[in-house]
């Protein structure tokens, strides 16, 4: 099972939805496959300029590291370092903040993973798990 168009824009629908029902500022959604080539990515009206990079490097890490980038988040805390010298082998493409939400299928299997940014990071997170919900897939933000 792979992260196709149809899905993706299921994915980036529901979670842009989600993102204005609970008055979230404007969104970026980037939606990868597991092999952490982008899919689809959309930027709400509004959006700043660099939204793009932070919503893929937050899924880039997570696909990187097979974590929700919630974990990565902690992991940082507790091991910057490590963390650090992720982001640099990354080529500075990991964002360890929370938004970067794995996209797995029912064996539990890596499809993927959306990265979302433009508000607080646990409201991205929110909306990544909602968009990936409905597109009939689990959700795994660390």
């Amino acid at each position: 099972m792979t992260i196709t168009l149809d899905k993706a824009r299921i994915i980036i629908a529901e979670a842009l939805k989600t993102g204005a029902a609970n008055g979230c500022k404007p969104l970026t959604v980037a939606v990868l496959d597991a092999g952490g080539a982008l899919v689809a990515l959309e930027r709400s009206d509004g959006s700043s300029r660099m939204r793009p990079d932070i919503a893929i490097g937050k899924a880039n890490g997570a696909i990187a590291l097979g974590i929700g980038s919630r974990a990565i988040f902690k992991r940082a805390e507790e091991q910057p370092f490590f963390v650090q010298a992720m982001n640099a082998l990354a080529k500075g493409s990991l964002v360890p903040v929370p938004g970067g939400v794995l996209v797995k299928g029912e064996s539990g299997a890596i499809l993927g993973a959306v990265g979302i940014t433009g508000d607080t990071s646990d409201n991205d997170e929110i909306a990544a798990i909602a968009g990936i919900e409905a597109a009939g897939f689990q959700a795994d933000g660390g």
